[in-house]
């Protein structure tokens, strides 16, 4: 997801963004500064750390620390400090979110902290990029206007009146965008005009810009909140897809997924790794040549330890394959979190337990004319099928995962629940 705005890529977007270019270019060297000090160096920039969004929020953080340091350079009023301050705060916990500065107070157990980490991250931020907005001067927020206008689209719908209402300003200042067309040249404000609207609209862009940034960060919680879902039941169903192999070594007379063809009056109990010989179900007619056998205890010698871990493995194949073939339709991400790729793990155990469960129904007689496979090649291929079909239940799942990433890119995009089809 592009933004563009004050500063540079968002932590957990992947984008870059760069800010107008400063009245003079601060030198990186070892010193420190502090916004609003008048000094014109800044220290070297953190890390490098070991993950995206925090090199992310180290660059954003040194880059509105190089914007306070010029907004400070100019004629800064006495009660001004006092949002100078704040931006120095708000960039210093962007900072120990970003290098993953220990808990206060401590926590011994705490060992997910990513998503905690970006919010802070994120949040400090956007703060200091509404005080350093509240800070600047009105021909810098005037020549930063598109970039605020895309930003509000981005994440507030056009029904909201926030958007509205900057619309409207945007549209006083002869700035173009999707929804109102171009002032024409002999209408268009002048710059002096421009900044006087700009001076007496202040207060509203800042505050509509910060909703925005609101919005954007809410956006990115239910993201990972429903990342969250998708691995927690991918978990629950590899942790279920074991415990039925466990069964199955266990006790393998326990859940038998063996069948009893008949022909002729003589059976064969057939399981999916092994199957017995002929024989004469008690109470038939006596064959000659032909054993007679009680089917539980035929069932009990055939049935092997392996067999459902076989079966879930044949399933647990299908859905890899399905799995590959959905990769087509994947668009990607630049979000930090990883949904596309919880999507296709959850599609493996969820493999295992439908082969395993379409068995099942099988050998229970729930679908007519099939609740009698002739060999343990017929058995593995049904458990084939039964593993691809999982993806009847996921293909629902990934369109609700697409939908959550489109929501996240942009207000805009079509917010409809998935089709069952």
């Amino acid at each position: 997801m592009m933004e563009t705005k004050v500063g540079s890529a968002r932590p957990g977007d992947g984008s870059a963004v760069t800010a107008a270019s400063p009245r003079e270019e601060p030198a990186t060297q070892a010193t420190s500064a502090q916004p609003g000090d008048g000094s014109s160096t800044i220290e070297a920039i953190e890390g490098p750390v070991w993950v995206a969004w925090r090199e992310g929020s180290l660059t954003r953080a040194k880059e509105l620390e190089a914007l306070a340091l010029w907004v400070g350079s100019s004629d800064i009023q006495e009660n001004d400090k006092v949002l100078a301050t704040a931006v120095r705060r708000h960039l210093d916990a962007a900072r120990q979110a970003a290098k993953v500065d220990p808990l206060v107070p401590h926590k011994r157990f705490r060992i997910f902290r990513n998503g905690p980490l970006i919010e802070r991250a994120r949040g400090n931020l956007d703060a200091a990029e509404a005080h350093l907005l509240t800070l600047a001067p009105d021909d810098y927020i005037l020549g930063q206007m598109p970039s605020l206008l895309n930003h509000v689209q981005v994440h507030l719908l056009r029904t909201d009146a926030r958007r509205q209402e900057f619309e409207r300003i945007a549209q006083k200042l002869g700035i173009k965008d999707p929804d109102h067309p171009l002032l024409q040249k002999e209408n268009e404000p002048s710059l002096d005009d421009k900044k006087a609207i700009v001076k007496d609209e202040r207060r509203k862009i800042i505050n509509i810009v910060r909703a925005a940034s609101s919005a954007g960060l809410r956006e990115h919680i239910r993201l990972r909140s429903f990342r969250n879902v998708v691995v927690i039941t991918a978990a629950l169903m590899l942790l279920l897809a074991i415990g039925v192999a466990v069964t199955g070594l266990l006790r393998p007379t326990l859940i038998p997924l063996c069948f009893t063809p008949e022909e002729a009056g003589v059976a064969t109990v057939v399981c999916p790794t092994a199957q017995s010989e002929p024989f004469v179900p008690i109470g038939g007619q006596p064959q000659p040549d032909v054993p007679m056998g009680d089917i539980d205890n035929v069932v009990e010698q055939t049935a092997k330890p392996l067999d459902l871990t076989v079966v879930e493995l044949v399933g647990l194949t299908a859905a890899a394959i399905a799995t590959a073939a959905a990769i087509r339709r994947i668009k990607g991400s630049s979000e930090r979190y990883g949904l596309p790729v919880a999507l296709a793990a959850l599609k493996l155990p969820t493999g295992a337990i439908t082969a395993f469960l379409g068995l099942l129904l099988m050998r229970g007689q729930f679908v007519p004319g099939l609740s009698a496979l002739d060999t343990s090649a017929q058995i593995l291929a049904w458990a084939l099928v039964f593993g691809y079909a999982q993806q009847l239940f996921t293909r629902l799942v990934d369109q609700q995962g697409q939908t959550v990433l489109d929501n996240v890119r942009g207000a805009d995009r079509p917010q409809t629940a998935p089709s069952p089809s």
